[in-house]
Order: C-alpha cells, then sequence, then structure tokens
C-alpha cells in the first residue's frame, strides 16, 4: 500500500471514529442506520457500529465502539438473536431500544431446516424467530413510525421536520412498492437458490421463495453431504439463480455450481455500498432486488 493510500485510509477511519464519538443516535447496523436517517434527515446523522463488510454474527467491538455505546442518548439495534455481540452491554442500558420488540412488527419464523440446525448458531430463541425484519418494507415502516416517537423527546424544537420526514418515507415505501410488485410479478416461478437464510422477510413480501439453502449460518459452510444435496436440486431444477453473499468465497460458489446450468449472482442484505441517505433505505432494496431480479429474468 502506497503512503498517500495509507493516509487516506487513516483519515477515513479517523473520520468515522470522530463521527461515531460525536452521534447522539447509534445504531448496530447499517440498514437500521439507513432508517434512522430518513427521520433525521436535516436534522442529525446517525452513526452505526457496524463496519462494511462486517457481519453482525461475528463482529467484536472496538474501544471506540464501546465509548460510543456508553455515549449515546439513542443506541438501536434489532436483538440478541443477530448481534449478541451486544447483549451483555445492551440488556441494561435505559438508552437502548431493542427493534425486535417494536409493537406492530410482522415476525416470521426459520423454516423446519435452519430450526433443528441454527440455534447453536444463531443463538435464536424457543420461538425461533427471524431476526432479519429490516427486509420487509412493512416491517421498516413500523420501525421509522416508532422510531419517530421514541426520538422525539431528543429533538423537542424538530418535531414538524420529524412529521414531515416520516411522511416522506411513507411516500417513498409505498411508491416503491408498486415497482417491486409490477417487477416480480412475473418471477414468481423462477428456482433459485440462496446461502443464507435470511431472505424470509422480503421473499414474502414479494410472493417469491427459494429452492435451497446452501448453508444455515454465516460461521458454518456446508459439509460435504450438504453440498451433495444441493447439487441434486440443483440438477433437478434445471436453469436456475443461484445467490452468494459478500462473504461468501468465489470458490466455494464455483464447488457448489461447476457444470451445472446455472446463473450467479450476489445479494447484500446489510447495503454495504450504499450511501446512507433520507433514500438510503429505498436504496438498499432498489440494488438488493435489482440483483435479484436481473438475475431470475435472465432465465
Amino acid at each position: 500500500m502506497s503512503i498517500r493510500s495509507l493516509l487516506a485510509l487513516t483519515a477515513g477511519l479517523l473520520l468515522s471514529f470522530s463521527a461515531l464519538a460525536d452521534s447522539r443516535v447509534l445504531t448496530s447496523i447499517k440498514p437500521i442506520q439507513q432508517i434512522s436517517a430518513a427521520l433525521l434527515d436535516g436534522i442529525d446523522e446517525p452513526a452505526v457500529l457496524l463496519p462494511p463488510g462486517a457481519s453482525p454474527h461475528a463482529f467484536a467491538l472496538r474501544p471506540s465502539d464501546r465509548r460510543a455505546l456508553a455515549t449515546a442518548e439513542r443506541i438501536y439495534w434489532i436483538g440478541p438473536d443477530l448481534e449478541r455481540f451486544l447483549d451483555s452491554l445492551l440488556h441494561d442500558n435505559p438508552q437502548a431500544r431493542e427493534l425486535m420488540r417494536v409493537p406492530g412488527l410482522s415476525l416470521r419464523e426459520f423454516d423446519e431446516e435452519h430450526a433443528e440446525h441454527g440455534h447453536d448458531d444463531h443463538h435464536h430463541d424457543a420461538d425461533n424467530l427471524d431476526p432479519h425484519i429490516w427486509l420487509s418494507p412493512t416491517n421498516a415502516l413500523a420501525i421509522a413510525r416508532w422510531m419517530k416517537t421514541d426520538l422525539a423527546p431528543l429533538y423537542p424544537e424538530q418535531q414538524a421536520q420529524l412529521d414531515a420526514n416520516l411522511q416522506q418515507f411513507e411516500t417513498r415505501i409505498s411508491t416503491v412498492e408498486q415497482q417491486l410488485q409490477a417487477r416480480f410479478a412475473p418471477l414468481k416461478a423462477k428456482p433459485y437458490f440462496v446461502f443464507h437464510d435470511g431472505y424470509g422477510y422480503l421473499e414474502e413480501y414479494l410472493g417469491i421463495e427459494h429452492r435451497g439453502v446452501f448453508t444455515l449460518a454465516h460461521e458454518i459452510q456446508p459439509g460435504a453431504r450438504h453440498v451433495n444435496s444441493l447439487r441434486e436440486q440443483l440438477r433437478s431444477a434445471g436453469r436456475a439463480c443461484v445467490f452468494s453473499e459478500p462473504q461468501f468465497t468465489p470458490r466455494l460458489v464455483a464447488s457448489l455450481t461447476e457444470g451445472l446450468p446455472v446463473e450467479t449472482a450476489q445479494l447484500d442484505p446489510l447495503g454495504a455500498n450504499v450511501a446512507i441517505s433520507a433514500d438510503g433505505y429505498i436504496k438498499l432494496l432498489e440494488t438488493l432486488t435489482s440483483s435479484w431480479a436481473g438475475c431470475l429474468e435472465s432465465l
């Protein structure tokens, strides 16, 4: 790495740490930061703990993260099923808000295969609830409405702006819903496979369903028996799409698809490359579903 590149990286990290320390509102993952950024547009800038590319299933807090958690006036996280690294720190923190508990959410359970094997990997509770709640636009809207009320005491002079920002978010959700329903309507019978059983909310929203899951957790690579089983499913499906995620190596994707008539594409449910903005959550959805639909349309 050149000295110029190293200096640029160092400057970027220092800026990130500074923003983290100065933020009144702190979120665990980027999708929640995007929702709060929509509400706080023109008011404040929320920060996020996880850097781009990090997995909430296997993240270790840095000293700067702990300082930010200690000083934040609001901390929004999904809950221990997703970010177990935060559980002990936030259990008794009066500023922490566990979003899995937001009233009005539509929660789903993992399928039977995940229920049988996923507990040790994800530490899901007895109900086996899927914590990837932000991938439901309906849930995102419920979170935004609840969050607006929760943020109101922090910004007593910006109530009108909070109301206007929520209304704008509602409009954006309604518009993207119409676009997604129209695009995915002819794709519902197209076969596809995913690497991570984390898309159930969005699949239900779009009216589509995967044919198989390659691995039950980010930390666990599929064993030989599971690989052989999935290759048989791929053969039976004929032409199909196989969706991986950034943390899965191309070598693993190739070993599962070699010699089979499949199309491959990458999905990022955390939207690592989507800039933080008032419409960042909508862009996350559009980026994710564009890759998804693009592959299915090619079949």
